[in-house]
């Protein structure tokens, strides 16, 4: 079968790409260089080209700040870029799976989303995502979309390569613990993907690691465990801040925990509780084992 793999820069798109190719499958990964979402009339045409029986469309503006200044840029990217993956997937008959984000949701509830509640969300960043779902959905109703949340791996930037970046700098750190939501993994992000494309899936699903957290919690369990792992860890303390002690630009969900029902049942094996999975990755990151 033949895949294609946008945004594989990327760090979601690395694993994806990565996973996918290791099941013989033809993969083809392109990124900016080679398909620029700036301009989605090239991106329909380059889709189109390579006629892939799936595209797994990882590219993405995911600066949920800097949206707020460059709202059309977010736009631009995150609706018309997928509006044009879906045309070009179309135009030939494929199939088509868009990666997307909790921040479609306001956070306002205080049980896990499920794939049927109402989106409304707080930010540029989630508008231009959900505003893509749309999109894509309304040109290609058989696709798949599906939502994520917290992502973090070995590749590209996040929040715990920042926090390993800030542990080897400061004895204290406070981290935002009235957000609420569940770390997930490129990797298992990836298996997510590969299991919708063998059931030949379609519609929306949700998909993070399991367990519940705050920004707080995580970034504890990171240091504990990258000190574990004989990493450098200045940190001697990480205290608890309100989000109004750390203003950002965009509103954020404060409760944004996704249902795994749906999908639980595409899966031939036990999602993975978080913490396990942060170990798995950071083992990755900081002693090299490819063993995840």
């Amino acid at each position: 079968m033949k895949l294609l793999v946008t945004g594989a820069s990327g760090q979601l798109g690395r694993e994806v790409a990565a996973l996918l190719g290791d099941e013989h499958h033809q993969v083809v990964a392109v990124d900016r260089a080679a398909l620029d979402f700036s301009f989605p009339d090239r991106v329909a045409q380059g889709i189109a080209q390579e006629c892939a029986d799936w595209v797994i469309n990882c590219a993405a503006y995911t600066g949920v700040d800097r949206a707020e200044q460059e709202r059309d840029a977010a736009f631009l990217v995150n609706r018309d870029g997928a509006l044009a993956v879906a045309e070009g997937v179309k135009s030939y008959g494929g199939r088509l799976l868009q990666i997307s984000t909790d921040f479609i949701f306001d956070g306002g509830q205080s049980t896990p989303y499920t794939e049927e509640d109402e989106a409304s969300p707080l930010s540029a960043y989630g508008r231009s995502k959900w505003e893509g779902e749309k999109a894509v959905l309304q040109c290609m109703p058989d696709a798949v979309i599906l939502r994520t949340a917290w992502v973090y791996g070995v590749h590209g930037n996040n929040f715990v390569k920042t926090m390993l970046r800030l542990a080897a700098e400061r004895e204290e750190l406070g981290v935002v613990d009235d957000q609420i939501g569940t770390p997930s993994w490129t990797f298992d992000i990836a298996r997510a993907v590969q299991a919708l494309i063998a059931a030949d899936a379609s519609g929306i699903y949700h998909f993070t690691n399991e367990g519940v957290a705050s920004w707080f919690d995580f970034a504890s369990e990171i240091l504990n465990t990258a000190s574990e792992l004989g990493c450098p860890v200045r940190t001697k303390r990480v205290r608890p801040i309100p989000t109004s002690d750390y203003p950002t630009p965009a509103v954020r969900p404060a409760y944004s925990v996704l249902s795994k029902c749906k999908i639980r049942g595409l899966l031939d094996y036990n999602i993975p509780h978080w913490r396990t999975s942060l170990n798995a990755m950071l083992r990755q990151l900081l002693l090299g084992d490819g063993s995840g």
